[in-house]
């Protein structure tokens, strides 16, 4: 089926507007040439300028798919998205280790829409890093890293030992905007903007993270990986002026 063309799958809601979610992850797959599949988490009522509704699928569903899916084909990454509490991240991460330990796992953290709407809550951070020990990276925004690990930033807590890679992306840097941050085990790598005049997109973070994914599904260090997926974040940031963008290979 594939034709040597890596897999990847994608976890995350279903956007209509295909600006973000998992029509955006796929068409992010197609253009770095892996074969995408896609399980819904949810189904949401959305455009790009707004958010209005947002409906949970079943945890028991969404992991019969998993199951389903990594029984029949070797999935080299995946990408997860806006899920509804720790525990269903726990248990859709689990699943996957359990069948496929050597799948590389990102998960782009959406805790809220742009237009503030809430998917999930961190009531139990112990819980949350034992979950991420088992996730290759992370990819929260300054928002998302402030929640996520309370004092990340003003406390240098990456100082101390972190559970998983992180890629603090820097659209919300205030100090140097559009320089995302790789925080490694033993190193911190700056991935800083090129001249290339950049607009906002919705879903630019679901583009991003997949993007991360298709590149490690393609054997790229994780290091490379970020690196190559600044590249085509800035291609899809640039090439149009509105919230929704083009891909290009």
């Amino acid at each position: 089926m594939s034709e040597n063309r890596p897999f990847a799958l994608t976890i995350a809601g279903l956007d209509p507007s295909g600006g973000a979610g998992i029509l955006a992850d796929v068409k992010t797959f197609e253009q770095h040439k892996i074969v995408g599949f896609a399980i819904a988490t949810a189904n949401t009522i959305q455009t790009e300028h707004k958010f209005y509704e947002i409906e949970w699928m079943d945890l028991s569903f969404v992991l019969r798919s998993i199951e389903t899916l990594f029984q029949s084909y070797k999935i080299d990454a995946v990408k997860i998205g806006i899920v509804p509490s720790i525990q269903y991240l726990r248990e859709i991460v689990s699943t996957i280790k359990r069948i496929s330990p050597e799948s590389k796992i990102v998960w782009d953290p959406v805790l809220k829409s742009t237009t503030k709407f809430e998917f999930m809550n961190i009531e139990n951070h112990l819980e949350l890093n034992k979950i991420l020990s088992q996730i290759d990276l992370i990819t929260p925004n300054y928002n998302e890293i402030e929640i996520l690990f309370p004092g990340f930033v003003p406390k240098k807590l990456w100082l101390n030992a972190i559970p998983t890679t992180i890629l603090l992306k820097g659209g919300h840097n205030e100090t140097a905007i559009g320089t995302d941050r790789l925080f490694l085990k033993n190193e911190i790598l700056d991935l800083l903007p090129t001249q290339k005049k950049c607009f906002e997109k919705h879903g630019s973070g679901c583009v991003l993270s997949s993007a991360i994914a298709s590149n490690l599904a393609l054997n790229q260090t994780i290091k490379e990986a970020c690196k190559n997926a600044k590249i085509y974040i800035e291609k899809y940031l640039s090439s149009t002026s509105t919230l929704i963008g083009y891909h290009y290979v």
